[in-house]
């Protein structure tokens, strides 16, 4: 769905006309900002297939750090993998590239390590590589990716609509004071059930990340 059917389905819900832009009027915009908060919030509740992604980097003869360009300091990393030496890259703490680094004399070799190093100009993560690489190597850093707030009416949503609809509706509901019927604790208990059997579908597609060992 898009930002602008997302709002007018919000709109309805609340007994409003429907909006042919999302800025059209006060209110309009009003619900357009709960859209927003509520697509955050079902966003950052799972780690929704739909969000995950790979982020490449190519890596450049004894240079150890790099812009994971788009990733917005919005990322939750699954795993790393130097796709040119075929093997699962591991974490390592900052206190640990620092000793690296700094104390010891870093050597040139096909990366196996990384760690994160703040974020560039542009709001995107920066990552260290361990050792320095001494040639080019494809690093893919597959992760869940949380989007940027709609601002255009034809932006569309990736995560499943109706955890986002009831919980923008139950936020237009608390606000407004009233919506006719529904109170807004049932409107927020609807969007909680909505939200956790939209998790439990998308789950079943990554089964073993939902079995615990004791």
């Amino acid at each position: 769905m898009t930002y602008l059917q997302l709002v007018n389905s919000v709109l309805r819900r609340l007994r409003e006309n429907e909006v042919t832009t999302v800025g059209q009027t006060s209110y309009s915009k009003l619900i357009g900002e709960f859209v927003n908060d509520a697509k955050r919030t079902v966003e950052d509740s799972y780690d929704w297939t739909a969000l995950r992604t790979t982020l490449t980097v190519s890596t450049t003869t004894d240079t150890f750090n790099y812009v994971l360009t788009g990733s917005q300091n919005r990322m939750k990393v699954l795993d790393v993998i130097n796709d040119t030496s075929d093997f699962f890259m591991q974490y390592r703490a900052s206190r640990w590239m620092d000793n690296a680094f700094l104390i010891e004399t870093p050597p040139l070799g096909t990366p196996q390590f990384y760690s994160f190093n703040g974020v560039d100009a542009n709001g995107d993560n920066a990552v260290d590589v361990y050792p320095k690489p001494d040639a080019v190597y494809q690093l893919r850093f597959n992760v869940v990716l949380r989007t940027s707030d709609f601002t255009e009416d034809a932006e569309t949503l990736a995560v499943p609509p109706s955890p986002v609809i009831q919980l923008a509706t139950a936020l237009g509901a608390r606000e407004r004071g009233e919506t006719g019927g529904t109170s807004a604790a049932e409107l927020f208990a609807l969007a909680d059930n909505t939200l956790a059997d939209a998790i439990a579908i998308d789950a079943a597609q990554h089964p073993e990340e939902t079995i615990w060992y004791s």
